[in-house]
């Protein structure tokens, strides 16, 4: 057995990226097992230190995207969460152990609310529980991960009881997270002191932090449970994670790095990638990211006001605190048009860090073209809307080949869909309350399923009345939520495509549906 992570000497703090499983319990935020294993690749190559890979037990699905995971990760500590059922336990490390550096996270509620009405367990059955499932998991890896769900409104008495016991049974990292998002940074930073202060065996482990962002002080509370003594901080790319999302690992990153000042801390990230992690995940999980998202935002780093513009003239650090190119951002947005050859275009691609086979250079390639040929100008963020879009629908079973539509005052609207559904086209027309209702009325003809819309929205790539429409699906079907984009100036193509793509990820989950009309 490889020995477990320990927290290094130089004020190292432990990078913990539970993308693939907290970020991905976001309703709708469900990947593909190639999405993941590419975010995967990702996290690993930019320095991450601990992926929490997914939730083995959960279905046959998840385990085995974490073993697979766990076989190709080269340097990150590969972990598999588990709840304390012995089949949990059992299932995590069956997945991890392919990993050159396995660990097992296992997790209990301990606050009373938790313990009372979500376990019906008495606080000495949840300590017995927590302490047989650490000694399990340490029977199976010599790594092992104990977290108090709930933790910042459990009863500290009964909190310092359960981490020295399971400190005792081999836990090797302790994690006290802000399960809801309901703790201030004063009080985590002075619940780290008290448990560390109170729990003789506190420094035998490494302490982690895990705070959601209900309040909006998941960053706050993750930075300031370090100066209280945690050295791992979990995390997710863009802040994804349930509700209102956990603490936004780019945030976290570049707030130890520019205000190293009072945060003498250092994490291991490349953050010239941050930006492309951020993109990647938005592009697998159809979420987009707000455009004043600190950091990997589209307006992180534009200034449209003329005094600050003028202050950016004379010197950049009037209105910037870090350069664009620290986190993988150029300065300017290129402007490519019809006449770009294919070697400026890799170049661009490569300059905002994208590397692509030559099959999917190809594919973008030509969608670039068709939308040079439409569009005045083609920014970096259309250019990205277009590399998003290719790779959420690399392995879709059904394309859109066309669309055409019939709207107005006069009605009724109309709309016929012809698609590639498995390598046979077929085609639909229907009629529909508008147009975008008869393109979805014709796609449901061709391809029947249950599924419940749960959400339908529409954003400006850019500016301007010949601007790039994405438009983003939420289907709901059983207890699965999976949300589908599409990016074109034609809104009505983007809503097909971005319908499509939900569809195409709830066949990939296992979904029963089913294309009608013999191949033409």
């Amino acid at each position: 057995m490889t020995s477990p992570i320990i927290a290094p000497a130089k004020e190292r703090v432990i990078i913990f990226d539970t993308t693939l499983r907290d970020g991905e319990q976001c309703p709708g935020a469900t990947m593909t097992f190639e999405e993941k294993l590419a975010v995967a690749a990702l996290l690993d190559e930019m320095g991450v230190d601990v992926i929490e890979a997914g939730y083995p037990a959960a279905s046959n699905g998840d385990f085995d995207a974490v073993a697979e995971i766990a076989r190709r990760t080269k340097r990150a500590v590969v972990a598999g969460l588990a709840r304390t059922a012995a089949n949990d336990i059992d299932r995590a490390g069956g997945a991890v152990k392919g990993a050159q550096r396995p660990r097992i996270h296992t997790f209990v509620s301990t606050s009373p609310v938790h313990m009372k009405y979500k376990l019906q367990k008495s606080a000495d059955e949840v300590l017995e529980m927590s302490v047989a499932s650490v000694t399990r998991a340490r029977n199976l890896v010599d790594d092992v991960e104990w977290s108090a769900e709930d933790g910042t409104r459990t009863e500290i008495d009964y909190l310092c009881r359960c981490v020295e016991a399971v400190i005792k049974a081999g836990a090797t990292t302790i994690n006290i997270p802000d399960t809801v998002g309901y703790s201030t940074p004063d009080e985590y930073r002075a619940l780290f002191r008290t448990v560390r202060e109170r729990v003789p065996n506190s420094d035998k482990a490494v302490f982690s932090v895990h705070c959601h962002n209900d309040l909006g002080m998941a960053v706050a509370n993750s930075l300031a449970g370090v100066e209280g003594g945690a050295r791992q901080i979990e995390c997710t790319i863009n802040g994804i994670g349930e509700r209102a999302g956990n603490a936004a690992l780019e945030e976290i990153v570049m707030a130890l790095r520019v205000r190293g000042d009072v945060l003498p801390y250092e994490s291991g990230i490349d953050a010239t990638m941050l930006t492309r992690a951020s993109r990647m995940v938005s592009g697998a999980t159809s979420f987009p990211v707000q455009y004043n998202k600190a950091i990997v935002g589209r307006n992180a780093f534009a200034h449209e006001s003329g005094i600050h513009q003028d202050g950016m003239l004379k010197h950049t650090q009037t209105y910037e605190i870090m350069e664009p190119k620290s986190v993988g951002v150029t300065k300017t947005s290129l402007v490519l048009g019809k006449h770009s050859g294919r070697a400026a275009f890799r170049a661009r691609l490569e300059e905002m860090g994208h590397q692509l086979s030559d099959n999917q250079l190809q594919d973008v390639f030509t969608r670039f073209k068709e939308l040079a040929d439409r569009k005045k100008q083609v920014y970096d963020e259309d250019i990205e809307a277009l590399v998003d879009e290719n790779f959420a629908h690399l392995h879709d079973r059904i394309r859109l080949l066309s669309l055409t539509v019939i709207a107005g005052t006069r009605g009724p609207q109309r709309a016929t869909v012809r698609l590639d559904i498995d390598g046979r086209q077929a085609t639909e027309e229907a009629d529909g309350n508008g147009p975008v209702d008869a393109v979805f009325n014709a796609i449901k003809a061709l391809v029947p399923h249950e599924a419940v819309f749960e959400l339908y929205q529409v954003q400006a790539v850019t500016v301007g009345t010949d601007a790039q429409a994405e438009v983003s699906v939420r289907l709901a079907a059983g207890d699965r939520s999976v949300t589908g984009r599409g990016a074109d100036p034609d809104t009505l193509v983007a809503s097909a495509r971005a319908y499509l793509g939900a569809l195409n990820k709830l066949i990939a989950g296992g979904a029963r549906i089913h294309a009608q009309h013999a191949a033409e």
